[in-house]
Parts: C-alpha cells; structure tokens; sequence
C-alpha cells in the first residue's frame, strides 16, 4: 500500500549499447522473505477505469503535461520498451473471478484546487476530504469503475512525506466522500526531500565520517527533479492499487494496514541485474538523461519493475533476458 523511503546506491557502467549496467549479481528482487498471496478481494478489473487527477497546490501547467502523458501511455502502444509494455505485467493479476486487472486507463476529468482548500499542511486522512471538494465542485463520483490521483505541489506537506512515505494508496470512506472508491497520494519532493523520493536523481548528503562518497547524480528524463520522481512513484502506487484496491487483494506480510505489494517487492529495481540495492540495466539518450521505458509523444521515463507472477521474479519491458 504505501510507497516506502529507500535509499539504494549504485554501482553503475556503460555498455556498448548506450545501456547503464551494474556489474552486481542478477538480483532482480526476492520474494523469500515474503510470500505473496492473494486474499480473494477484488482488483481494479473494468475493462476501462476511469482516472481523475485533483492537482493540489499551485502547478506549472508543463509539469502537469508530463505528468498526463505519462498517464496516456499506460494504455497507449509506444516505441519498446513502453510504459504500456510495463503495464502488462501489472495486468497479470486477476480477482476471484478470473478477471484480470483493467487494461485501459482514460483520463476522465481534473479539478484544480489552487486555492489550498485544506491548507498546507495535511494529514493523510485529510486527502479524503480533498477528494470529497473536487466531488462537490466538479468530478463525479465514480463507484462504479473510477479511480482517483491526489497530487500535491512541492510546498505542501503531508504527514509522514519524506520520513516513511512518497506515496500511498487506499479508499474513501462513504461517510465523508459518500461512496467507496480507491485512491493515490503523491506528493512533489522537489523541495523537502528530493534525495528521498527523487532519488536516483537527486543524492543525499554524506554525513561527516560516514564513508559515503556521493555518486553523480542521474539526469531525470524530462528535465525536472520532483516532477520525474513523483512519476516513479505514481507507477509503484498505480500498480498496488490495482492489484490491492480495498487492501484484501494481491500482497505479502501478515498485516493487511501494513501489506507488502506487487511494486513493493521490486523497490529500487529498474533494470536487468537490479536488487540488493542495485538499480540494474537502464538507458540513456544523447543529452545523457536516464530512463527505462518509452511513452507518448517521444517522453521518456524511468519507473521500477513490479513482480511478475509467471516469471515469479521482478520485470520490466526494459530486460536484458
């Protein structure tokens, strides 16, 4: 459910083929230590969900297009290796009637709550509550197929944010929204902790006397820090509330308020020979800008793998083997 704070340090080279790759052991995430299960809850399984974006704080309209086409690729075919061929793995999951996760995410309204309609300081079950005015003012409420992503600017603070969270997922409750439906939280880290939630493309600073020697720095494919790194974390979310919407669905652990999920598995893993705190096998174009995959419009973007259950291992369209 939640997109946990981890640093992992890499240890990176050149292949002939314009490829990053790490020259530790294939990792590429474990699941022994955690087995992951399926609950018997549902999954997000129309066959079009119905995505509402409520952008929180004030925004510049080039970052919010980045962030749209990312979401466009998820269900538009583009040049390999795609978000849309990364999608497919998440697709793998099915609910008890055999029906697997949706295939199509549209896009289906936005509100702008540039006047901080629940001030700038938030706690996470206040994102209810901002779900609940853009309901009131301008989105529908969808219980039927929708899905909604709560974006905050970099100047807003959530509880938790850069201390044990990037990101979270989980669904309202009818009594303050008035229907049950799933939801992401994703905050911009830009300001308050890009070496935690922007990372790779921000580092933290060594302490005095740790031994730690920063590495260069990564150059995020669309030019913006937070903007990147909010991406990345919006397809761990993405991912987790598919397969685990109403926290009865696809995860491991014991603790279903404190679930291992399909993206959690893979943490830090982004490309062949990736785990064990590596990062694995990436790309980079001329302008030396790091990615992964391909999405709409000529974007790039660099987003972990998720676990894949027929290859019983952490994939993406991005792999060597």
């Amino acid at each position: 459910m939640i997109s946990l704070v981890f640093l992992f340090f890499l240890s990176l080279s050149f292949t002939s083929n314009g490829q990053f790759y790490d020259e530790s052991k294939n990792y590429e995430g474990s699941s022994d230590l955690v087995n992951l299960e399926y609950h018997m809850g549902p999954v997000i399984s129309s066959p079009e969900t119905s995505l509402y974006i409520i952008w929180y704080g004030r925004w510049n309209p080039t970052h919010q297009s980045t962030i749209r086409d990312f979401i466009y690729s998820v269900s538009s075919p583009a040049r390999y290796p795609s978000v849309y061929d990364w999608w497919k793995t998440v697709r793998l999951y099915r609910d008890q009637t055999g029906s697997n996760i949706t295939r199509t995410l549209v896009l289906s309204g936005e509100f702008h709550d540039s006047t901080y309609s629940h001030g700038s300081q938030l706690s996470r079950f206040s994102v209810q509550s901002i779900i609940r005015t853009a309901v009131a003012n301008k989105l529908p409420l969808n219980a039927l197929n929708g899905l909604y992503l709560v974006l905050t600017s970099d100047d807003v603070e959530m509880q938790e944010f850069c201390r044990a969270i990037c990101g979270f997922h989980y669904f309202t409750f009818s009594t303050i929204v008035g229907a049950t439906v799933p939801y992401v939280w994703v905050g911009n880290s830009r300001k308050q902790c890009p070496e935690m939630c922007a990372y790779p493309f921000a580092q933290p600073k060594p302490f005095p006397g740790s031994g730690f020697v920063s590495r260069e720095k990564m150059k995020p494919p669309n030019g913006e820090v937070g903007i990147d790194g909010m991406i990345s974390v919006i397809a761990h979310e993405l991912a987790e509330v598919s397969s685990n919407p109403m926290l009865n669905g696809w995860y491991g652990g014991e603790d279903a308020m404190a679930p291992t999920e399909i993206a959690d598995l893979c943490l830090g893993v982004y490309g062949s020979g990736g785990g064990g705190g590596y990062m694995g096998s990436v790309y980079k174009d001329r302008w030396r800008n790091v990615y992964n995959v391909n999405g709409v419009r000529g974007r790039k973007y660099l987003i972990q793998w998720v676990w894949d259950l027929t290859r019983n291992r952490c994939f993406g369209p991005n792999a060597m083997n």
